[in-house]
């Protein structure tokens, strides 16, 4: 088996507060997703302090059984010190036209639940939103460190799904929706 290791330059100042590290420089990685559409979700829980939630587009399945999906949040983000002590989360399919939904789960220093964002309590006290096009009830498994990340993964224990919404897309900086390929 043949190993390719590729060779890096050092990371200026200006993009990270470490050293130099291997690897592409920040600004470069986040361009190269920019150009990967992910689906987007909005991921909700509560510790015991209120609920709290942000926008992500990491969610990826992992297992069909036991049923286990893996999402990435931030340590820098105000909603990770809740989200590491939280047992339970709801990760939210958002449709195609709840482009602002994800936009304020995205903004910072706010009050995310606040009129105009319409939600409630599921009967274990998850906070879910009103109008989501899905949503999946979480039992948190295990917590990876992944960088200046961290990877939740997460049983999935119940589901909810409108079937007949088209889902919201991430690409190149700004949302999209599914269309039909032309040969369809």
């Amino acid at each position: 088996m043949t190993v390719t290791v590729s060779s890096y330059a050092a990371v200026p100042s200006s993009e990270t507060a470490t050293a130099a590290v291997p690897g592409i420089a920040p600004e470069r990685f986040k361009k190269a997703f920019r150009r990967h559409p992910a689906g987007v979700v909005v991921v909700t829980a509560d510790a015991g302090l209120g609920p709290v939630g942000f926008t992500a587009t990491s969610l990826s399945s992992l297992s069909l059984t036991p049923p286990l999906v893996s999402f990435g949040i931030g340590t820098s983000t105000s909603s990770w010190p809740h989200i590491e002590r939280a047992s339970t989360a709801v990760v939210h399919f958002l449709g195609a036209e709840q482009a602002q939904v994800a936009n304020t789960f995205a903004t910072s220093g706010i009050d995310r639940f606040a009129a105009p964002t319409r939600w409630s309590r599921l009967p274990g006290g998850e906070p879910v939103l009103d109008g989501v096009a899905g949503w999946l009830r979480l039992t948190v498994q295990t917590i990876v460190p992944a960088g200046d990340h961290r990877i939740v993964v997460a049983r999935v224990e119940e589901s909810w799904l409108d079937e007949g919404r088209s889902p919201l897309l991430f690409h190149d900086g700004s949302y999209h929706s599914l269309r039909p390929a032309p040969d369809q």
